[in-house]
């Protein structure tokens, strides 16, 4: 990995590190979500949902498409949902869990 792709790499995890954020992504696990949808289900007001899906849009963690008037952001691939989805196993997993190696 290079010095650019691991600043790269880093950086998503940061935008990834902020509660509200990652609750966006996480909401568009199970496919494409409005504004308000994402307003109401992470509970904070629009203004801050809008700026957080700029940033994660900026950082390819999500994108967006247009339906008429209406705006939905989803998964931009399947990197993210895989990633998102085996980090959550990996917490919801006991501690004690015995891997398999």
């Amino acid at each position: 990995m290079t010095q650019d792709e691991g600043t790269q790499l880093a950086e998503l995890f940061r935008l990834l590190g902020e509660p509200n954020r990652l609750r966006l992504v996480v909401a568009c696990l199970e496919g494409p979500r409005s504004v308000g949808d994402l307003t109401e289900q992470v509970g904070v007001s629009q203004s801050l949902v809008s700026q957080h899906l700029r940033l994660l849009r900026a950082g390819r963690l999500l994108k967006q498409t247009r339906s008429g008037r209406n705006v939905f952001y989803e998964l931009p691939d399947c990197h993210i949902r895989t990633m998102l989805t085996n980090m959550m196993d990996h917490v919801l997993e006991p501690e004690d869990h015995n891997h398999e190696e």
